[in-house]
């Protein structure tokens, strides 16, 4: 990714600084709503509780994702910092959509907290749509780009865009379930069983599009997590290991071979 030659202006240098604020203070509040949860419980409890008989929720080491998320998110924090990427006009964009969705963030925090499920499934998909937008502008996959953007930026934003898919449809069954929708007939297994193939086929298309790594190997990560929480349940946990092997085989083979180059490497 080439800057442009101009210096970074003051305007520039606010925007990178806003920036690496609106991260640090999403990762502040989230680390606040755990230690003092608003209600009485954290998001953890919540999904241990309410949501306990939800199938699509993982088992409850896979959130530990979160800290790699907030690594990579911390690090491209200080990397767009840097006078070269203050001047980029593709990170200007970046920074304002990761302010976004830094916000947006937060406040789902606060609506889950509140049990405010729907209003939380809202602030979701803002975040969804600024990580789709993130990804794109980005051109993940598509082109080769340096090692420190490979790392300060595409992998996070792959990791971040691959966790909010899976949260955003655990969040929209989870309001379901609270308002007691009964899935049109359906029993609660075939639905999980759907919408984990449905996530399946998008890290598939993923991985054979861009050759992408991180964002397959997520779902992999969350798949995996179903099978074990939801092992009474054989249909969902079956079907998710399968789903999890198959994807993390088609993502290496595809990453690793056919004798292309890694596109993201100079």
């Amino acid at each position: 990714m080439t800057s442009p030659s101009h210096p970074s202006s003051p305007a520039d240098l606010l925007r990178s600084v806003l920036t690496l604020a609106a991260i640090v203070g999403t990762i502040a509040v989230n680390a606040w709503t755990n230690i003092e949860p608003i209600g009485g419980q954290n998001i953890g409890e919540i999904a241990n509780t309410v949501f306990a008989d939800v199938l699509i929720i993982p088992a409850s080491y896979a959130f530990a994702i979160w800290g790699v998320i907030y690594l990579g998110l911390v690090a491209f924090g200080i990397w767009q910092l840097l006078p070269a990427q203050r001047t980029n006009p593709t990170i200007r964009k970046v920074d304002y959509l990761v302010i976004f969705a830094s916000i947006a963030q937060a406040i789902w925090v606060f609506l889950f907290l509140l049990r405010e499920f729907w209003g939380s499934v809202v602030a979701m998909l803002a975040i969804l749509l600024s990580l789709i937008a993130i990804y794109r502008l980005l051109g993940i996959g598509l082109r080769r780009i340096s090692r420190q953007e490979k790392w300060f930026a595409h992998i996070p934003f792959s990791i971040y865009l691959g966790w909010i898919s899976v949260a955003t449809i655990v969040n929209v069954a989870s309001a379901l379930f609270y308002n007691n929708w009964d899935g049109w007939g359906l029993a609660p297994e075939i639905w999980t069983v759907l919408v984990m193939s449905i996530a399946t086929a998008i890290g598939a298309i993923l991985t054979l599009q861009r050759r992408e790594l991180a964002y397959p190997l997520v779902i992999v990560w969350a798949l995996v997590a179903v099978a074990i929480r939801q092992s009474d349940f054989a249909i969902v946990s079956i079907t998710a290991i399968v789903l999890a092997i198959g994807l993390a085989i088609l993502t290496l083979v595809n990453h690793l071979g056919w004798g292309r180059k890694r596109p993201w490497v100079e």
